[in-house]
């Protein structure tokens, strides 16, 4: 389909032509295919296996698709090889064409089979296999099979594939709804905007600028959590982290979250006691942890060195108040945990989803008469709290529904 194009493009950087041919990379190249046959027989059960050939589906309808509909072509020509890496050579271009490019449909099986193989080992042999791996990536420009632009379009589609199907929390797609809350549009169309500004950018300047499609895509994919994914588009669990997926395909917003939320609390990184025990603040470092059992209500950052016996996570999005639903079960989660001793209810700064758990906690428990009351209570110990009229419905229609743990500890 590509050949029947007068002119199929190329992408191409000048530093490439630097890059030297190496005939026997073939070999970590082919691998491949024997780790692709294995694969499956790694699947302990059958969630396991349908996830991984789900995964394995959707990376080759994704790569297939953009070959169709947006073809690139491999620009140089790759020297003789002769001998056992000559065979394979030889044997690789009987059915591999040069407009199979972006993505790397290599590369993004790669990406799946590192997380099925990377559950089944351990040890020197995970570290083992993450070296062979990247040699594997590496090996698609050595064997002059792709340019550079290929690698992490490729990264890219295989950690979108393995983040459409997770195993060890639910997919982002299933429950996913249009959101109601005009908020949360609203977010959403200012994060589309600025995904659509680092697209743009990268399109007409090119070159180095090409990476602001990382950022692009990152943005749009927390566009789509604000407008249908919620929370559960950031895919934290129980553990206190995001997924591996998340982890690459947000890094860039992630990282701007985590400065933004140190600049924001540099004056006052400390917690603050509200109530018995109950203490509020910023999302908490390692080092800050020791003395508390943490509820942690941020949906968009791991909680560092992950959730420890007795924490619980409840995500949250950020600057929206959250569903009733969300808020009894933040509110529950510390009535559950308060017995343990000290609790740190966080979120990225400590002024809002955080604040307003706990504003639920005082309700729900007898220590606030109303709202009103609760609110004054969490302003009194943290003046920098924001709590809006929308916070304050999300608490009255959380009230409506009391929690059976919040109501055992107000009877006591």
């Amino acid at each position: 389909m590509a050949a029947r194009r007068a002119d199929v493009p190329s992408i191409v950087f000048g530093w490439e032509q630097a890059m030297p041919f190496l005939a026997w990379t073939i070999v970590p190249y082919w691998t491949t295919n024997l780790f692709y046959a294995i694969s499956p027989f790694l699947c302990r059960d059958r969630r396991e296996l349908d996830t991984h050939c789900l995964r394995l589906l959707s990376v080759q309808v994704l790569a297939v698709s953009c070959f169709l509909l947006w073809p690139l072509a491999f620009s140089f020509e790759r020297p003789a090889s002769d001998g056992v890496f000559g065979g394979m050579f030889a044997a690789l271009e009987g059915f591999d064409r040069p407009y199979n490019q972006a993505p790397s449909l290599h590369i993004a099986i790669t990406v799946v089979l590192w997380t099925r193989y990377v559950k089944a080992l351990h040890g020197a042999w995970r570290w083992l296999l993450h070296g062979w791996f990247v040699l594997v990536c590496a090996s698609v420009l050595t064997t002059f099979q792709h340019h550079f632009i290929d690698i992490p379009t490729g990264l890219a589609a295989g950690w979108l594939c393995v983040w459409l199907w997770p195993e060890r929390i639910v997919a982002p797609w299933r429950g996913a709804r249009l959101a109601a809350d005009p908020a949360r549009w609203r977010l959403a169309v200012l994060y589309a905007a600025a995904a659509a500004a680092c697209a743009a950018v990268a399109t007409l300047a090119g070159g180095g600028w090409l990476w602001l499609w990382w950022p692009a895509f990152s943005l749009a994919l927390v566009a789509g959590n604000y407008a249908w994914f919620g929370a559960a588009g950031f895919q934290k669990r129980d553990d206190g982290r995001l997924s591996t997926a998340a982890r690459w395909l947000y890094a860039p917003y992630l990282a701007a979250a985590w400065i933004n939320s140190r600049a924001w609390t540099y004056r006052r990184p400390a917690p603050v006691e509200v109530a018995d025990g109950i203490w509020l603040g910023r999302t908490p470092g390692r080092a800050d942890r020791d003395r508390f059992t943490v509820v942690d209500v941020c949906a968009e950052l791991s909680l560092p060195g992950g959730a420890r016996p007795g924490d619980r996570v409840v995500p949250m999005l950020d600057l929206v108040a959250p569903s009733p639903s969300a808020l009894r079960e933040a509110a529950a989660a510390i009535a559950d945990v308060r017995p343990r001793g000290q609790v740190l209810v966080c979120c990225a700064l400590g002024y809002s989803r955080s604040a307003l758990a706990v504003a639920a906690w005082l309700l729900a428990s007898g220590r606030a008469q109303d709202a009103d009351a609760a609110f004054a209570r969490v302003r009194a110990a943290r003046p920098e709290v924001v709590l809006r009229e929308g916070h304050r419905r999300a608490l009255l229609a959380a009230q409506a529904a009391p929690a059976t743990a919040l109501a055992a500890e107000a009877a006591s």
